[in-house]
């Protein structure tokens, strides 16, 4: 909001007249009727005091703070495309950079008009006279909301810097501005990452990222089916679990996750349903499954990730917390008594 919006705002909200803000400041009521038309400005030894009658600070006042909404956004960048469409890239342009200049520090307004020019710029403007100077100011752009404190603006911003370092073949920048984006982040770093690897032909290390970034994703589909598979039994649909445990059970085997994954579901399902058959039937297999060495580089889908030596009583550990935990839980006490479960309990003491 322009300053002399501000002023007149403030004042009715205050319920003063222009006469008596006139007489607060030492002014003449037509220069305050200017003031408020946009016709004129206060003097700029006036504006503390003004700020003050207002009751409001000269950031506000000097319209410092960026008071466009998301959705305002939003609909102005609508705008400008359908100019873009309508007019050309040129109207668009100088339409976007108009609004820039009245609202300088809203970032998502800096961010989306740079995303937005950016896109249309080959497609509307690949052979204007004035491409050059286009690129420049939409790099421009990209650093200022490369500076602001919302998280996912800059980053954003950040993303679309490194794409231009690496079409530029500046790798060392590249590396430099992805360094900064946090970890996680609203941004795919790994994606990135992997693109320039790929564009320096360093194959072993994108094959690395790329399959780390798998793995992880792979793992969060796991504990999602899982987490989606427990609303489904607290809320009854036994059906529903069932189909959502075979999922999970099928996804683990296609992605080779830890074997110890692929029973998970399948158990927690049959405990709730206390199926004392089915449960033993995937409950053993599963104990077992924990002695067993899970070495991730044996699949092709995760040859070329690193891995830390396992402690080799990690899985027989592992099988007795788990035991004992089942043994004392009140859940399962259908299974006391169990001749496979007493089988079990003694091949792991």
């Amino acid at each position: 909001m322009k300053m002399h919006k501000i002023i007149k705002e403030r004042r009715l909200a205050l319920n003063f007249t222009q006469e008596q803000v006139a007489k607060y400041l030492g002014v003449t009521t037509p220069a305050v009727n200017k003031w408020e038309k946009g016709i004129s400005y206060p003097d700029i030894s006036l504006l503390p005091a003004l700020a003050r009658l207002l009751d409001t600070d000269l950031n506000t006042l000097l319209s410092f703070q960026d008071d466009l909404t998301d959705k305002e956004v939003a609909i102005f960048l609508n705008q400008v495309s359908e100019t873009i469409d309508k007019e050309g890239f040129t109207a668009g342009y100088d339409m976007a950079i108009a609004k820039l200049k009245e609202y300088p520090t809203c970032d998502q307004l800096v961010c989306g008009v740079a995303m937005l020019l950016d896109g249309a710029l080959i497609l509307k403007a690949s052979k204007d006279d004035r491409l050059e100077e286009y690129r420049t100011e939409i790099m421009s752009l990209y650093k200022r909301a490369a500076r602001s404190d919302n998280i996912q603006i800059k980053e954003q911003a950040l993303s679309h810097l490194i794409s231009n370092a690496i079409q530029r073949k500046n790798y060392t920048e590249a590396q430099a501005l992805l360094d900064i984006i946090s970890d996680p982040s609203p941004v795919d770093k790994k994606q990135i990452q992997a693109k320039m690897y790929i564009e320096q032909g360093e194959l072993s290390k994108v094959a690395k990222t790329v399959e780390e970034k798998l793995l992880l994703l792979n793992t969060e589909v796991h504990e999602t089916l899982l987490s989606l598979m427990d609303i489904a039994i607290k809320d009854k649909r036994y059906d529903d679990a069932g189909y959502i445990a075979n999922v999970d059970e099928q996804a683990t085997k296609i992605f080779d996750l830890w074997e110890y994954n692929r029973y998970l579901a399948h158990f927690q399902l049959y405990l709730a349903l206390k199926d004392r058959t089915k449960l033993l039937k995937t409950f053993v297999p599963m104990i077992k499954s924990l002695t067993k060495k899970w070495d991730v580089n044996k699949s092709l889908l995760y040859q070329h990730i690193q891995t830390k030596e396992v402690d080799e009583d990690f899985g027989k550990k592992l099988q007795k917390n788990i035991l004992k935990s089942i043994s004392g839980d009140e859940e399962a006490s259908f299974l006391k008594d169990s001749p496979e479960l007493e089988d079990i309990l003694k091949d792991v003491k």
